[in-house]
């Protein structure tokens, strides 16, 4: 392996999600994943509410996404749905016709978090789907961005920590992933770059307004991150392959 066993001093206020087998990681923050638009060309109530409403033809070309085969938020997002699919249906066609349907919509694959950005504040399109802290920071910047976490429910993706196994300095990485998951670094995570802790005893009065507005609208998921591990580089060689591209022409 390439981690090696630690139990932080703050494990036993966070899991059992997102904690590694044997103790080899353990989840700082939480990511989810929301619906992102233009505030400035969509209002909240017009916009996609859940996921399914993104592959609306009224969004036809209207759609950016983040290059998936470039993207861990996005590789959850498509796992996502190619699990639903299979809990649903037992087979990943369903799935696909999915993404294949929001393929047709999607107006370009951005290659990185930036042209994503900069393509949806100049309403190239208008709607996205993303990850709750890089929107929250674009906001932050003056961007006109809006969101929505999926009605249905969203994917949270556990940011974990980890020592590696052989590391010449143990100690003092032992004492930096203490001091990740301390209250005093997960709050200032909060205030300034956005991030959710994973912690759930911090005291409330402490964290910014966005913290509790998100625990109080966001639905979770569940997913088999598991499965997705073992499958997942198949799904989006498959998707690749055979499902990109495949909707109407555009310019990538």
């Amino acid at each position: 392996s390439l981690l090696a066993p630690y139990r932080p001093v703050w494990a036993g206020s966070v899991g059992p999600a997102g904690v590694g087998p044997g103790s080899l990681y353990w989840p700082v923050y939480r990511t989810p994943v929301i619906i992102a638009f233009n505030s400035k060309a969509v209002s909240p109530p017009e916009a996609p509410q859940d996921w399914d409403d993104i592959l609306d033809p009224r969004w036809h070309n209207l759609v950016l996404i983040r290059d998936p085969m470039a993207s861990g938020t996005m590789r959850a997002i498509w796992g996502f749905i190619i699990e639903r699919s299979l809990r649903e249906t037992g087979d990943t066609t369903a799935g696909m016709a999915w993404l294949r349907a929001l393929d047709r919509n999607t107006k370009t694959y951005a290659l990185n978090p930036a042209i994503l950005d900069q393509k949806l504040a100049r309403e190239e399109g208008v709607v996205t789907l993303w990850d709750l802290p890089d929107i929250l920071i674009s906001q932050g910047k003056g961007m006109p961005f809006g969101y929505l976490f999926p009605r249905s429910g969203t994917v949270v993706i556990d940011d974990a920590i980890g020592l590696v196994a052989g590391s010449q300095h143990a100690e003092a990485a032992q004492a930096f992933i203490d001091y990740v998951g301390e209250t005093e670094a997960l709050l200032l995570a909060a205030r300034q770059v956005y991030r959710l802790p994973a912690r759930r005893d911090l005291p409330l009065d402490s964290l910014p307004d966005w913290v509790a507005e998100v625990e109080r609208t966001m639905k979770v998921v569940p997913m088999d991150w598991t499965l997705l591990a073992q499958e997942g580089a198949g799904w989006m060689s498959y998707w690749d392959q055979h499902v990109r591209g495949t909707g109407n022409h555009r310019k990538d």
